[in-house]
This record gives structure tokens, C-alpha cells and sequence, in this order.
């Protein structure tokens, strides 16, 4: 069985930057019918990444060597990559609703 795209983008951010945290979000069902877009899926993901190798880096070589990181996958078919690199050492916790009072 091949493994998908989802799980490929966060074994190689996982080796490339040992995250303290890492989601990756296939976004790709919001993007049926555009450009880029497969049947098949897997070609749209958000990427929330913190790690330490960010710190000293700005904003574009951030997503550079985020971007270089998956460059296999660009490859393969993966379209478009959204891409929010987190402060390094802060607490993150998913966002969860809370129910109605």
C-alpha cells in the first residue's frame, strides 16, 4: 500500500526540522474544480510548523526551506502549499469549541 501525501509531507518536515510542533491539513477537497486540483486529491495542504531551525531565518527563506524540504512532492503533484511557521518555544494548543452553555 502506498502511504498518502499527508503522511509523506509530515515524515519529511518531521526529519528536515524536528518540529516541536507540526500539522499538516489537506486542504484539497476545498479546492475541487480549481486549478491544480485531482480527482484523486492530495494536491492542496496546510502546513503549521514550529522549530527551532526557524528562529533565525525571515519569512521567505522560512517557507523556502519548507518549500525546498517537499520539493520531491511538488514533483508528484502536490499543487499549492499554505505555510504558518509558529514562534519556537511557545505553548500551542489546538483550537477546540466549546460547547454552548
Amino acid at each position: 500500500m502506498t502511504q498518502n501525501r499527508q503522511q509523506t509531507i509530515t515524515e519529511t518536515l518531521t526529519r528536515a526540522f524536528s518540529p516541536d510542533y507540526l500539522e499538516v491539513i489537506d486542504e484539497s477537497g476545498r479546492h475541487a474544480g480549481h486549478a491544480g486540483a485531482r480527482p484523486e486529491g492530495q494536491t492542496h495542504y496546510r502546513v503549521k510548523i514550529s522549530a527551532q531551525h526557524f528562529d533565525a531565518l525571515g519569512r521567505v527563506a522560512q517557507h523556502r526551506a519548507v518549500m525546498d524540504a517537499l520539493e520531491s512532492e511538488f514533483r508528484s503533484g502536490l499543487h499549492a502549499l499554505a505555510i504558518e511557521v509558529l514562534p519556537h518555544g511557545e505553548v500551542i494548543r489546538p483550537q477546540v469549541e466549546q460547547p454552548e452553555a
